[in-house]
């Protein structure tokens, strides 16, 4: 049995994504065969994965990522079990990369066995094949309403004899008391494998974090393993919709004279918002990530982005004035862009007995097609030629289009056909992670402002979006090495959690391990 980790976070966004990715290349580096694993992850941020083996389907965007830093095909493997949130009560589980139903949290009790079982099966065959896992826990450990039964977070910690630590963002201020009470509310057998903390997106100087550090260690028995800086270079493949600000990245000076503005509707069921995120990586074009009307009316480029619930989110654009202001910025003849749903959100109608359930809604009428709902999910990785320029990039979605008229396809596909949709100033189009592919990126962006009026808009000509993500996660194995102390966890890793770990009350009941 290889080695192991499990980096659990006192809340979402702490930042056990980055972390855990961090870990996965100081390991590559050192040439240990490593691989990512998060048992279930809740998110709307996903990739469509092929690995070596063939196994397609669909997993957490950060678990791609992680799988980038490993140096390893994505698999579905990685993230055995995917929650789409397709409303605040209901989601669709994913599971080994293929939809399986949908659940409310009562109905999710009836799948948590067959979960579980699975979820422990697939970590087994990882740890057979690969040197060390480090598994990513899922929002807090010490969610004690959901304890038992567990098999995310200290539930496969149990299951697996993982060592485990938790990580604190500082940033938010109370990360003492979070880290503490994290440890003080699970059971002592669920103490007995929490090893130590770190600290995470610290501003200023160590040395004053010292002195509650050392309280840290007398209080719990347990070291902090380090301490890791804020870094503003940091920001590609948010996982948590809390990642996501009002600017997007780090807004560099334009080339030409003039910027290029986007706005990007922030959808209640906003899925895979990283689709901007390349738009965000050229110098002169501020991405702004918003709900607010006045924003879209001072914007060059709207771009409305997928949803895990189309025509539910097409029903918020009209409560709150949105679906107006992006009518009127198409009127206004500037570049509209819509991903995915939000494409969908662009037709004349749409007839929908999958997601919502609400039959035949009227769309928002920009583009002269109609759009329907399939019950099983399209999952492809498709290339093709856009605006002169090559293009690839992966589908998610159980719309397509049912009926076009008078629509010039934005993409010629590799097998002839035509997708997505361009007429004039609109354009619509299925496929995520387009503007990955860099020659694209430019030649939409310089139409996008020409289309605004933007002359003074200069693309650059050697912005290289997949060097940049490399760089991303050479900058977290960066800092796993020099701020956090790898020996230990290496022993940790290796050896397993230290024994006689001090219990620190009150603790709760034991729910045993899953």
């Amino acid at each position: 049995m290889s080695g192991g980790l499990l980096v659990a976070g006192t809340t979402s966004d702490a930042g056990k994504s980055l972390v855990t990715a961090g870990l996965c290349r100081w390991l590559v580096r050192r040439g240990v065969r490593v691989a990512p694993f998060k048992a279930q992850n809740m998110s709307n941020n996903s990739a469509v994965v092929v690995d070596d083996a063939g196994r397609g389907g669909e997993i957490g965007r950060a678990q791609a990522m992680q799988a980038a830093a490993c140096r390893v095909a994505p698999s579905v493997r990685f993230n055995p079990v995917l929650l789409k949130p397709g409303s605040d009560r209901s989601s669709q589980v994913v599971l080994l990369g293929r939809a399986v139903g949908q659940v409310d949290a009562m109905t999710y009790r009836e799948f948590r066995g067959k979960l579980r079982q699975t979820v422990f099966d697939t970590l087994a065959e990882l740890r057979a094949e690969y040197d060390v896992v480090i598994c990513e826990g899922a929002g807090s450990p010490t969610e004690i309403n959901l304890r038992a039964g567990d098999f995310v977070n200290m539930g496969l910690a149990r299951a697996a004899g993982l060592p485990t630590i938790v990580v604190g963002d500082i940033d938010r201020g109370g990360v003492f008391a979070a880290l503490y009470g994290t440890l003080a509310l699970l059971s002592a057998e669920d103490q007995a494998l929490l090893a130590g903390f770190v600290v995470n997106k610290f501003r200023g100087d160590p040395a004053l974090l010292q002195p509650g550090l050392d309280d840290l260690r007398r209080l719990t028995g347990r070291p902090v393993y380090g301490v890791l800086p804020w870094s503003n270079d940091l920001w590609l493949d948010g996982e948590d919709s809390l990642a996501y600000g009002r600017t997007l990245g780090r807004p560099s000076q334009p080339l030409g004279t003039e910027w290029l503005t986007v706005a990007v509707v922030r959808l209640p069921r906003i899925s895979n918002a990283t689709d901007a995120e390349a738009l965000a990586a050229e110098p002169g074009v501020r991405v702004r990530i918003t709900t607010e009307p006045a924003d879209l009316a001072d914007a060059d480029l709207v771009i409305l982005p997928g949803s895990k619930s189309t025509v539910e989110d097409l029903a918020w654009l009209r409560e709150t004035g949105l679906a107006e202001a992006v009518t009127a910025h198409a009127k206004a003849g500037k570049p509209l862009l819509g991903i995915c749903g939000g494409y969908q959100m662009l037709a004349e109608r749409i007839h929908d007995e999958v997601e919502s359930r609400r039959g035949t809604v009227a769309g928002l009428g920009l583009l002269p097609i109609e759009v329907a709902f399939a019950p099983e999910k399209t999952l492809r990785r498709p290339e093709g030629a856009a605006l002169g320029a090559g293009v690839r990039g992966y589908e998610i979605h159980h719309g397509y289009v049912s009926r076009s008229a008078d629509v010039t396809p934005l993409i010629r596909t590799a097998d002839g056909t035509g997708e997505g949709a361009h007429s004039g100033n609109i354009f619509g189009t299925h496929w995520h992670g387009a503007f990955e592919a860099d020659d694209f990126r430019r030649a939409f962006l310089a139409e996008a402002a020409r289309l605004a009026g933007r002359h003074g808009f200069r693309g650059a000509p050697d912005t290289d979006f997949a060097g940049l993500r490399e760089r991303g996660l050479d900058l977290l194995g960066d800092l796993v090495e020099e701020h956090l102390d790898t020996g230990a966890l290496w022993r940790l890793i290796e050896a397993g959690p230290p024994a006689g770990l001090r219990f620190v009350p009150p603790g709760t009941g034991d729910s045993g391990p899953a």
